[in-house]
């Protein structure tokens, strides 16, 4: 099968669907201008997913948002620098159980189904081309180069967009449903440890999410921050980019072994997830951080093979100075000069680091406001995150605030705890977006409930014409 023959089956296995069915959801008129049923901010894998998720329920008054250019979306072609995904890839996502929708069917009608069997795992460059092709067959509504800036919510139950860039068809939008579909970073922000972003010049360091220049770096030696997975994916980027020497310094004395995701994948914790307590939530994820994502064996191979590289273990960074030479760093085991730092700390996780969120963050609940855990699995980064509905709606911590947040989602990874890995990880997004999409349109419903059930009990049209004679049926 062609690429081309792939479309077509698209839209042939859409219609037996009725996909595209007029929408139920009644029209909201405002004089400041357009109303949006559903705005979802980003346009990346879980933004694309959750835009195709409500179509598919007949909500077709949105508008996805995002801030990069378009084909530039999501991490894949800025700072993501793995080779290849770290999911299994049989494993399906945003396609929502339409087969002709899935990456391998993409895949095959390129590749063949011969070319399947041989890929090991996803190359990252191809899934971008995926979710590229994934947008423009089903031609989702996405602008780009919007960002948005503020969400101002209105006493109408409505909400305000306040956005700039240079796709931004105004300077504000009108959404009754907000849906935040902003990535691992949206609910919080990527993390410097202070005592690094404190002494030295930006020049010197950068987080792993940020823009690097590594042909800057060609024949520099770079030392590098962490043990999970990105750790080794920058090192074996910047070995690969022509970097000398790059070492890796972990603070564990063996590096992990265990990847949880992989045992949640096959045991129904991603999909039940929701249904579980606050106590067994809050523990998992607490076990999940103990772990967090290993390298995959591949990537840690590639990294390894290089004569450049090095790997520290039991080896935490104690200080850091500039120096004429570069950036200093102390460690129990000496004193190592670099002339670039790559920081790969992940990322933290709280409402109150999101400008966007400014007018209202100060009501959202946190974990620390509903559950307060045993001493042994207490963890402040836990308890910042927002305490959300199953549907990743924001909850109120008081009266005031529950007006202000109705209509706002955080489909994103600061809903880890309360939705588990369902909004950014690939593995749970298929469980997620029916979640998200279920309480959007269940909102939308009850709102023009009134509206739905007058016209529900005055709808007199008739349907049935037949009448009875003695003779029998007369037309």
């Amino acid at each position: 099968m062609s690429l081309e023959a792939l479309n077509k089956q698209v839209k042939t296995d859409l219609s037996y669907l009725a996909f595209g069915g007029p929408s139920w959801v009644r029209t909201l008129k405002k004089p400041e201008g357009h109303v949006y049923d559903v705005v979802i901010v980003g346009g990346g894998q879980s933004g694309l997913g959750a835009a195709f998720g409500l179509l598919r329920e007949r909500i077709s008054n949105i508008l996805v948002i995002d801030e990069n250019r378009e084909g530039w979306e999501g991490p894949w072609e800025t700072y993501a620098r793995m080779v290849t995904l770290r999911t299994p890839k049989h494993l399906t996502s945003i396609d929502l159980g339409i087969p002709s929708l899935t990456f391998r069917a993409w895949w095959e009608a390129q590749f063949g189904s011969e070319g399947w069997e041989t890929l090991d795992k996803i190359p990252r460059g191809d899934w971008m081309n995926y979710l590229r092709w994934f947008r423009k067959v089903l031609n989702l509504p996405v602008i780009n180069e919007v960002k948005l800036k503020l969400i101002e919510p209105t006493d109408e139950g409505i909400h305000r967009l306040h956005i700039e860039g240079t796709g931004a068809p105004s300077d504000i939008l009108l959404a009754r449903k907000v849906i935040l579909a902003t990535g691992i970073q949206g609910g919080g922000e990527w993390h410097v440890p202070p005592f690094i972003a404190e002494k030295l010049p930006h020049r010197l360091y950068a987080h792993s999410s940020e823009a690097i220049d590594f042909k800057a770096l060609q024949g520099k030696k770079i030392g590098i921050l962490g043990g999970g997975a990105s750790a080794f994916d920058n090192a074996n980027f910047a070995l690969s980019e022509g970097a000398a020497e790059v070492h890796v310094f972990v603070r564990r004395k063996k590096l992990q072994r265990i990847n949880p995701i992989r045992y949640m994948e096959v045991s129904g914790l991603i999909e039940h997830f929701q249904a579980l307590s606050d106590a067994d939530k809050y523990a998992i994820i607490a076990h999940f951080f103990k772990y967090n994502q290993p390298p995959t064996n591949d990537t840690f191979g590639r990294a390894a093979s290089w004569p450049g590289f090095h790997l520290h273990l039991g080896a935490p960074w104690l200080d850091v100075e500039a120096a004429d030479q570069g950036a200093v760093v102390t460690t129990p085991q000496g004193k190592f000069t670099f002339d670039f730092l790559i920081i790969c700390t992940g990322l933290v996780t709280d409402p109150a680091l999101r400008p966007e969120l400014r007018l209202v963050e100060s009501h959202i609940a946190r974990w620390g406001d509903r559950y307060h855990p045993p001493k042994e699995l207490a963890n402040p980064m836990l308890d910042a995150h927002p305490y959300l509905s199953p549907g990743f709606a924001f909850i109120s911590r008081d009266e005031k605030g529950k007006k202000l947040l109705y209509g706002i989602f955080a489909f994103n990874y600061s809903g880890l705890i309360s939705c588990g890995i369902t909004a950014a990880a690939l593995s749970g997004l298929k469980y997620g977006i029916r979640k998200l999409v279920s309480e959007v349109a269940d909102q939308l419903f009850l709102d023009d409930r009134e509206k739905i059930l007058k016209d529900f009990y005055s709808y007199n049209e008739i349907e049935f014409v037949g009448e009875w004679t003695k003779k029998g049926v007369r037309p």
